[in-house]
């Protein structure tokens, strides 16, 4: 009887090409910018992206297998942050071929690093209650303004940038998305000290910063509808996880490593190395770690602890199986409606459950946080216990994620109204003029 081998999916000869390509081309002796030009222009740094946007139009499932075999190879992975991540998809959707050979292709090559000017002090939740103003002069925009919650302002090159460009319409008709220059007089970017001994964030202020009408994204006043798209974009990135590929380096010219020897980033390890690296990557959950530490310290024996490990497993595997489940349904051609605020959702709810497990778990402990390197070597030292800096870290984060990425009373709001098709509130300053709406009322 004669075995007739399978023909190779489509997967399969990708990642044959990927490796073809990564024997020609890898090369740890050029610069950090020079390996991402050759990553970027070749499509291999935001595969999912279409083809006219330096990308090859893969789906998720199989642009996760090559950020993988990147990573497997032991070279440097793509430029990590909010300018693959949001924009630029986002341009890729709504800006013009020239839009996108101008902004997309300096974040696929690592040139330019991205941040979000989306959120303000006093529109934060109602995203379309923003005041930064953008005024029209001479074929640019006038910005004057202030947002807050910027992950990583201080080192952005670019900005999306939300600002309203005409108050004399309802509040959703008159905001436009410009690529925003970071890099100018009157963008002053102040880190913001958090909890957790970070600055992850910024507030910014713009005082008459300039942006020209050829950066305005998706159309003038169009700026709702463009900002949606970014939204999912980041609902789907954080409820879907990371792809646990390939090494990181940072992105843009104020990193300062563009010119660095590309081998300097990456590790590669050995076979025994990387069979480690999966099974921790395929089997080490959270519940997982906890069941190992409750039995090092006694608390196992407490039968709701044990039932609270057994309740983060479920959700765990939930949120794992439904972006399993999404991903099979996307590649057949077909959506789920609400998935990604779904997803965003058990997220929140599996850091919290992470955090209050925990903290139960290592008792009177969890009182100790590292906010530098040497203070976990003094808490390691300390307690023998070298989970413990991460277990309080994790806790003091663990507040950021129901917020950032459109808070958890904001996806419920539209899973209930854009998917459920539940009547929405009684309010009517979605209707009056921007100009014309109560302030601090």
């Amino acid at each position: 009887m004669t075995t007739v081998a399978p023909e190779p999916t489509t997967s399969d000869a990708l990642i044959d090409e990927l490796r073809a390509w990564l024997e020609q081309n890898w090369d740890p002796e050029i610069t950090l910018g020079e390996w991402w030009e050759r990553l970027g222009l070749a499509g291999w740094a935001a595969p999912t992206l279409p083809e006219n946007a330096y990308g090859r139009g893969l789906s998720r499932p199989d642009a996760a297998r090559v950020s993988v075999e990147i990573g497997r190879f032991g070279a440097l992975g793509a430029p990590a942050g909010l300018g693959l991540m949001l924009a630029a998809p986002t341009i890729a959707t709504h800006g013009t071929q020239e839009q996108i050979d101008e902004y997309v292709k300096d974040i696929v090559t690592g040139q330019k690093a991205w941040c979000q000017l989306f959120s303000e002090p006093g529109a934060g939740s109602d995203l379309a209650g923003l005041s930064t103003k953008a005024v029209e002069q001479d074929g640019e925009f006038i910005i004057n303004g202030q947002k807050v919650w910027t992950s990583g302002g201080q080192i952005a090159d670019m900005g999306m940038l939300l600002a309203r460009t005409d108050p004399s319409v309802p509040k959703h008709q008159g905001i436009t998305w410009f690529a925003f220059d970071m890099n100018q007089p009157g963008v002053d970017v102040r880190p913001l000290r958090e909890m957790t001994g970070h600055a992850l964030f910024s507030e910014v202020f713009f005082s008459d910063a300039r942006v020209d009408k050829d950066a305005i994204i998706g159309g003038q006043n169009n700026g709702w509808a463009v900002a949606n798209t970014t939204l999912m974009f980041e609902r789907n990135s954080l409820g879907a996880g990371g792809g646990g590929g390939a090494n990181f380096a940072p992105a843009g010219q104020k990193s300062g490593q563009l010119g660095r020897r590309v081998g300097d980033f990456v590790t590669k390890p050995d076979e025994a190395t990387q069979r480690r690296v999966q099974a921790a990557r395929t089997r080490m959950s959270a519940a997982t770690m906890y069941i190992g530490l409750a039995k090092g310290n006694g608390s196992w024996s407490n039968p709701v602890i044990r039932q609270k490990i057994a309740q983060l497993h479920i959700i765990s595997e939930i949120g794992r199986l439904n972006t399993e489940r999404y991903k099979a349904v996307r590649t057949s051609g077909g959506d789920i409606p609400g998935v990604a605020n779904i997803s965003k959702l058990l997220m929140s709810e599996i850091v919290r459950s992470t955090r209050d497990l925990g903290l139960q778990i290592v008792g009177a402990q969890g009182l100790l946080a590292a906010q530098t390197p040497e203070e976990q070597k003094a808490i390691d030292d300390a307690t023998g216990n070298p989970f413990l800096a991460g277990i309080t870290a994790s806790a003091l984060m663990a507040q950021a994620p129901p917020i950032y990425g459109g808070t958890d009373q904001i996806q419920m709001n539209v899973i209930g109204e854009r998917v459920l098709g539940l009547p929405k509130e009684p309010r009517n300053d979605n209707l009056l003029p921007f100009n014309e709406i109560p302030r601090n009322a």
